[in-house]
């Protein structure tokens, strides 16, 4: 049985406690992780019993090579509509989080003798805890993007444009093993670090600034994030300070979160320093998320997560704090989740680098 193999027989079983008899996966994600495919215009359809890709004839020669799988054609004349028509199972459990509304519309009118069933994300539920192949298909991406960091340390100096040093990390991940980005680039400069999320335009880099990159890459289908907080020239003894209260907060949080915790005490490690600082209301955002054949994935660590935190789970620890129209910081690293604590995938130099 391979991976694939057991996956499915992970999903029936949950599927067992639902009232579906079937289960339609359309969404691209939950079909790479049965397939190990990009999952582009290809469904699933899986019962206790068996299990079809559903795809035209662009995909019918990768789609034959999963022999785990049942290949079944849509094309001219016939649909996935008629597939479903064509099954005895008469109720159909579809992806809540998922499905297209017109899809969803589509099927309870073409489909009228089916019983028609929104589930929760039952996928993702499995994909959080990852096995030994998403692991090291991670620590990967991790290794290109740490690679990356290197290259970008000795390459950003003044003169560049945000756009001309994110095009520059990008082609280096590309050309050194990754397969994709997990999401677009951040790397933004000056005041723009305050923005959580900036996006790269035609701000030039200055001596004395701040530059922040947020990064990421995919190998073999799985995501990278890091991010990295670098000044250029020179530093004033503020932005020093406050980059060494985010790094005291993302250690406090590298050092003590363990699988059994919930996401909500995994926050409070580094939020109670950035408070405790007083820069309590400049971190706004969670201190991490999941990831793996996406960039956000269960489990979250957020004030909003009463639930505990799984052994196995990969989760990013990134604390920040951003001070409007003057500068921010943030320190990112990808690890994983122990009994015992944290695995860290991410080893590039944290103490605060001045290029």
């Amino acid at each position: 049985m391979n991976r694939f193999e057991e996956r499915l027989a992970r999903l029936r079983a949950e599927l067992a406690k639902t009232e579906a008899e079937a289960f339609y996966i359309s969404g691209a994600p939950n079909v790479a992780y049965f397939t190990g495919k990009k999952g582009n215009d290809c469904a699933l359809y899986v019962t206790q019993k068996e299990a079809f890709i559903i795809t035209d004839f662009r995909y019918r020669e990768m789609a034959c090579e999963l022999t785990w799988l049942t290949f079944w054609e849509w094309g001219t004349g016939r649909s996935t509509y008629d597939f479903i028509n064509s099954r005895p199972e008469k109720t159909i459990g579809v992806e809540k989080d998922r499905l297209q509304l017109s899809v969803y519309l589509d099927l309870l009118a073409k489909c009228p003798e089916k019983k028609i069933v929104p589930l929760k994300d039952i996928v993702l539920e499995l994909r959080e805890v990852k096995d030994e192949y998403e692991v090291e298909a991670t620590k990967k991406a991790c290794a290109v993007a740490m690679k990356a960091f290197d290259h970008m340390c000795e390459y950003l100096r003044p003169g560049l444009t945000e756009k001309e040093a994110a095009a520059e990390l990008e082609h280096f991940m590309k050309m050194n093993g990754a397969d994709d980005l997990s999401f677009d680039t951040i790397l933004i400069t000056g005041a723009k670090t305050s923005y959580p999320h900036g996006v790269p335009g035609n701000d030039v880099i200055k001596k004395g600034d701040f530059v922040t990159i947020d990064y990421g890459c995919k190998v073999d289908g799985y995501c990278s994030d890091e991010t990295r907080t670098v000044a250029i020239g020179s530093a004033t003894q503020e932005m020093k300070d406050v980059y060494e209260i985010v790094l005291e907060a993302q250690l406090t949080a590298c050092n003590n979160i363990k699988a059994g915790m919930t996401g909500k005490e995994c926050d409070a490690l580094a939020r109670n320093v950035i408070e405790k600082a007083g820069y309590g209301e400049y971190f706004g955002h969670s201190l991490g998320h999941g990831t793996g054949l996406e960039i956000h994935e269960n489990p979250r660590y957020s004030q909003n997560n009463n639930e505990p935190i799984k052994a196995g789970t990969i989760v990013s620890i990134e604390p920040g704090i951003y001070l409007p129209k003057k500068f921010g910081v943030r320190i990112e690293d990808l690890a994983l989740v122990t009994d015992n604590g944290i695995i860290n995938f991410v080893t590039a130099p944290k103490e605060l680098i001045i290029l």
